[in-house]
């Protein structure tokens, strides 16, 4: 996300009220609720923030929040929240503290989720161990350091199918080395070859059908991955970024109890 100076000051707010402890942040919410006619809302809402807040962006969804007269305000797959007027906005993170739940967390993986089946996996370099019964998709550049990092680590993984999409976002030789990865004889050994041992991929030679790697590149814009390695489960779980291999495990647990 691009900070504005507008967003560096409203972080800014959220952070003290923070600080303040619970009374600060109780003290706020009172303030929100109380500002709040009894005939407002997401109308109101979309047309104060356009009018004052233009470089938020397009607001796609206004929907009511578990706290009376706190709206949840969705931008692309950005979270806010503010009052039925849309005079406050607040970004941060709203708990459940019965249950300790991060709601805000929770609708953000709504939102991200892909629905693995619906995955182009013939484009995906592809590595088994064991019997491959659990799956998962990475999207990973070649010279993603946390992406090699994961990839030593989730060779002691059992029992798992890994579908790699080359997705070169960094820059440098990136798409040079995902081309020649792609066109290798053998992908898979040549992928963890650089990736694990660090092997420079061969150059390729002749003619070689790289059409993959622009699908792989306008999924990842059509599912806003910015960043990699970027972790899609069975059930459409998406995290970003690389997992021990607790973790890895725990999710992976987790994720086949609740198919996609």
């Amino acid at each position: 996300m691009v900070m504005t100076s507008f967003r560096k000051a409203q972080r800014a707010v959220v952070h003290a009220v923070a600080r303040a402890g619970g009374n600060g942040a109780a003290a706020l919410l009172m303030a929100v609720a109380a500002a709040t006619p009894a005939h407002a809302g997401e109308a109101e809402i979309r047309k104060a923030l356009s009018e004052r807040l233009a470089d938020l962006g397009k607001v796609d969804e206004v929907t009511k929040s578990p706290i009376a007269g706190l709206y949840e305000v969705r931008v692309g797959v950005e979270i806010y929240y503010t009052d039925e007027n849309g005079n406050y906005l607040i970004e941060g993170q709203l708990l459940e503290t019965k249950t300790r739940t991060n709601l805000t967390e929770a609708r953000i993986a709504k939102l991200t989720a892909i629905e693995f089946a619906s995955l182009p996996l013939k484009d995906a370099i592809v590595w088994k161990q064991g019997d491959g019964s659990r799956k998962l998709v990475v999207f990973a550049d070649p010279n993603c350091g946390y992406c090699k990092k994961f990839e030593r680590e989730v060779r002691a993984a059992k029992d798992i199918t890994i579908y790699t999409f080359l997705y070169p976002i960094l820059g440098g030789d990136s798409p040079d080395k995902s081309r020649n990865i792609w066109c290798a004889k053998d992908r898979g050994k040549t992928w963890v070859d650089w990736m694990v041992d660090g092997a420079l991929p061969p150059k390729a030679m002749g003619e070689c059908d790289t059409s993959a790697l622009q699908r792989n590149a306008a999924l990842g814009r059509k599912h806003k991955v910015n960043g990699t390695p970027a972790l899609v489960f069975e059930d459409g779980k998406r995290v970003p970024g690389a997992m021990k291999l607790d973790d890895l495990e725990k999710q992976l647990l987790a994720s086949a109890k609740k198919p996609g």
